[in-house]
């Protein structure tokens, strides 16, 4: 009987997740129709109406809310059951789908596919390079790099696995045209490049006078969706750029760019990996974030 609630609830986690009976059923590798009996054999054993039907959408009602939450912390206590006990061992197979940003992408996480490919031949990885902040649950990915993103969303699991330094930097002939700010109350008076995309976009912060966070002045005429295309616009002397220092390091050896305020003490660029939490967290999405820790960590 316990097995037959738990598959029960699993088909039914898989209907809101996917959001119709037919994709939730496929999920769980059953039929339409008996997707529909497994959620209707749950609801009159909880004597309750877990989901409001139409001919076009399903909706959760406010007892199938309450028991899809609970249903969260159930496959959670299930997931930790069985790292408790399998360890470490499982070997990734399938598809890894990753969501990375552009130049981060391809500059450090792409030897790490190297690294992981090689490790574990029964793998395949699909990978999109953007600075767009994806919807990891509607689009299917199975993990998300990302660079100084928090998220709210009580859908995704978040884990800080790396931290960058971060510094200020402009072209030498954005210094001469504008000046050179001193203190960061300058930057009020200079074009900021800040990344924006959709509905988040970039502040910068330093350690103020007693030690507090300070967010930074500054007016911001250029916002772009694009690190590479920060540090682009920084080269070509539109503003002043805040990046982490793996992008722009060549830039300033070269002297393509120049730090300024480089006494500031800056917040570091995290690199946080996102993942669902309504799902196991499969070997072979462990394994890869297990192997930017242990690559990046330092």
């Amino acid at each position: 009987m316990l097995r037959a609630n738990l598959n029960d609830i699993q088909v039914f986690m898989a209907v809101v997740d996917a959001g119709t009976f037919v994709a939730g059923g496929q999920a769980m590798g059953l039929s339409r129709s008996a997707a529909g009996k497994a959620v209707i054999r749950l609801e009159e054993r909880l004597g309750a109406r877990l989901l409001n039907r139409t001919t076009r959408t399903l909706s959760l009602t406010d007892e199938g809310r309450m028991f899809y939450e609970r249903g969260l912390e159930i496959l959670a206590s299930i997931d930790e059951a069985e790292a408790s006990v399998a360890g470490r061992s499982g070997t990734p197979r399938g598809v890894l789908r990753l969501t990375v940003p552009d130049a981060f992408g391809r500059l450090v996480v792409l030897p790490l596919i190297r690294k992981y490919l090689q490790t574990w031949p029964d793998m395949q990885v699909e990978v999109s390079f953007t600075d767009r902040v994806a919807d990891l649950v509607e689009e299917g990915f199975d993990l998300a790099v990302r660079i100084g993103v928090t998220t709210s969303d009580t859908r995704l699991v978040s884990r800080v696995v790396a931290r960058y330094r971060a510094v200020l930097c402009a072209s030498p002939s954005y210094i001469t045209a504008r000046g050179e700010p001193m203190d960061m109350d300058d930057l009020a008076a200079h074009d900021c490049l800040i990344f924006s995309s959709r509905n988040q976009r970039q502040s910068w912060r330093f350690r103020g006078e007693g030690g507090a966070w300070v967010k930074a002045p500054g007016r911001s005429r250029l916002r772009l969706d694009s690190g590479e295309a920060i540090r682009d616009a920084a080269i070509a002397g539109l503003g002043i750029a805040f990046l982490p220092e793996f992008l722009v390091a060549e830039d300033l050896a070269a002297g393509r760019l120049r730090q300024v305020l480089s006494d500031l003490e800056a917040d570091d660029a995290n690199i946080v990996t996102l993942y669902p939490n309504k799902r196991l967290l499969e070997p072979r999405v462990r394994r890869f974030i297990d192997l930017m820790v242990e690559e990046l960590g330092t």
